[in-house]
């Protein structure tokens, strides 16, 4: 791969990803094990459901489900990894020793698995921000130890991005397995990285100024958010595709329409959906929240537009699937079946949401 040049400093607006950089807005409270959630509950959409199933998180972004069907969040502040029981809201901490944050933004930000196996990506918590730690993926050992599986704040540093950028080890923002590794979406590098099974570092595909967000993969197919770039116009929030396993994939607009789209997400069925954090207040500064309970739950049509399944959410940051069945003509927007499923939805304030009866029809 041919090495850019740096660009430092030529973009005094250059958008750190939106989502981190809220964190540095909010004060969190850091849960204990065992909080559950109250009688809290939301305005429902159609037939759905939408009632809150944990809260008092600590500066949770990103999270998954795990091979027993729980959700797993990662905690910022304290370098840890709590469980969710999509049953009853029970949140115990399943994971620590992960670096902790060492600025308002960053630490650690997402979770996957394979197999059994945990990795978490950890990000800003390097030299360059006044740290001691490494950038990249942590792998989960027998032991309960984290180790380092990808340096990608080395890999960053060395293979400086083709757009401007003013933080050298860049901004990791979302995990997602593959077949042969995982790829990292980088919101300030603007470009998306692969990680192979040996813990290699490459660059898979660069964006211009776009801010890519959340990564999903179906039937050989990278789905990929974008909350867009300062001052965040609903034209600029899209949902993205390229091929998983082209050597030079390009990246096609599959809808637009909604700003600060943070996430992207298929149920059982195929059916492709999207987060927005938020209505953006105008012209702002990088890192700017959306609008309070501006949030939408959306469903990806495929003319190209959104359907909004839910409204009013506060900061939303992660959406899940859990339970539900598969078949179908697993074609995003549009299906045979009339199957609902269960959404969970983690959001900045350390909530995480349960959207039951999720409908495509």
């Amino acid at each position: 791969m041919e090495r850019a040049s740096p660009k430092r400093g030529s973009n005094p607006r250059l958008p750190l990803l939106v989502l981190v950089a809220l964190v540095a807005l909010v004060a969190f409270a850091v849960a204990s094990p065992g909080v559950t959630a109250g009688p809290k509950q939301k305005a429902s959409t159609r037939a759905t459901e939408v009632t809150l199933l944990a809260q008092g998180l600590g500066a949770t972004v990103g999270g998954t489900i795990g091979p027993d069907g729980a959700l797993y969040v990662a905690e910022s502040v304290l370098g840890q990894v709590k469980r969710i029981d999509p049953s009853n809201g029970r949140v115990t901490t399943v994971a620590s020793g992960l670096p902790p944050r060492v600025i308002p933004i960053g630490g650690a930000i997402d979770v996957a698995f394979v197999g059994k196996t945990m990795y978490v990506l950890v990000t800003l918590v390097g030299p360059d921000v006044g740290g001691t730690s490494v950038n990249g993926v942590y792998r989960r050992n027998r032991s309960g130890g984290f180790t380092v599986f990808a340096d990608l704040g080395k890999w960053s540093i060395d293979h400086p991005p083709a757009t401007p950028f003013d933080q050298p080890s860049g901004l990791q923002f979302a995990l997602q397995p593959v077949a042969n590794g995982f790829l990292v979406t980088d919101g300030h590098h603007n470009r998306v990285l692969h990680v192979s099974s040996s813990g290699a570092v490459t660059q898979r595909i660069q964006f211009e100024n776009v801010v890519p967000t959340g990564l999903a993969v179906a039937h050989g197919t990278v789905f990929m958010s974008q909350a867009g770039p300062v001052p965040h116009d609903p034209a600029t929030g899209k949902v993205v595709s390229f091929p998983l396993n082209a050597r030079r994939p390009h990246a096609h607009e599959i809808a637009s329409g909604y700003s600060l789209l943070v996430d992207v997400e298929s149920d059982p069925d195929g059916a492709l959906y999207a987060l927005s954090q938020g209505d953006s207040p105008g012209d702002v500064t990088p890192g700017s929240p959306a609008q309070p309970d501006s949030g939408r739950l959306l469903l990806v049509n495929r003319n190209g537009s959104f359907s909004v399944l839910v409204d009013k959410l506060d900061l939303p940051t992660s959406l899940d699937f859990v339970g539900g069945s598969r078949g179908g003509n697993r074609i995003h927007g549009c299906h045979s079946k009339k199957t609902s499923y269960t959404a969970l939805v983690t959001t900045l304030n350390g909530e995480v949401w349960k959207i039951t009866h999720v409908s495509k029809h």
